[in-house]
């Protein structure tokens, strides 16, 4: 399989799980249907701790955990509610990496444009922007560490705090976990000499109790950033 098609697997999986999540599910349910769901449409395994899907409700959506200390909880989806799940298919030895976080209303996802939570449309709003501003900024001579630096400061400037317990805002995509790199400070390497990286800025608005990510794999193609 090519990147792209390991990354429709997560896409679409995410799409599927749009229109199964309901009020009263278990996160573990979701979990298990979401990692079902990538078997199904062509993941061999999950290249994450072998977590195909890391699920999080409620205020657990500030936390930012290792996968090697996570756990599913048992919490329950409520009638309104805020979820975030980040899917991490694999096949052979290419990565899928994708998340989104989701608002449940009257006890069904719904679309962003319709959410009344105005707390919660604000941080779904200000997660689309980030990538925006990201992807207005970056060359392919752009460095790890410039786009850490910048990036963590419109978090702030716009009320938000970056909630990664490393600090870091993305990393490379690449065959062995161990041989990620991040967006760090220090990291002095260019964006444009790997292949692809992720953008997953992790965030909370300064008081709140709710996180919010949103994460794509983007990659240079013709000095032009493209989303995969």
């Amino acid at each position: 399989m090519l990147y792209n098609e390991v990354q429709k697997i997560a896409k679409d999986t995410m799409k599927y799980a749009k229109k199964k999540v309901h009020s009263g599910m278990t996160l573990f349910e979701i979990r298990e249907m979401c990692e079902r769901k990538m078997l199904e449409l062509g993941a061999d395994s999950f290249w994450y701790w072998n977590i195909g899907a890391f699920v999080f409700a409620g205020e657990e959506t500030q936390i930012s955990v290792s996968g090697s200390q996570y756990k599913t909880s048992d919490r329950r989806i409520e009638v309104n509610d805020i979820i975030t799940i980040d899917l991490s298919p694999q096949n052979m030895d290419i990565w899928g990496d994708y998340a989104r976080t989701l608002v449940v209303e009257n006890g069904q996802v719904i679309e962003d444009a319709k959410i009344t939570n105005k707390e919660w449309k604000s941080g779904l709003l200000t997660e689309k922007s980030l990538h925006e501003e990201m992807c207005r900024f970056v060359t392919p001579q752009t460095t790890f560490e410039e786009l850490y630096y910048y990036m963590n400061q419109v978090i702030e400037d716009k009320g938000y705090r970056n909630l990664d317990f490393l600090g870091n805002l993305g990393h490379s995509i690449v065959k062995k976990k161990e041989d990620r790199i991040y967006i760090e400070k220090g990291n002095k390497i260019c964006l444009g000499d790997v292949p692809f990286f992720t953008f997953e800025p992790h965030i909370s608005m300064a008081g709140s109790k709710y996180g919010y990510k949103h994460e794509n794999i983007y990659y240079f193609k013709e000095d032009k950033l493209v989303e995969l």
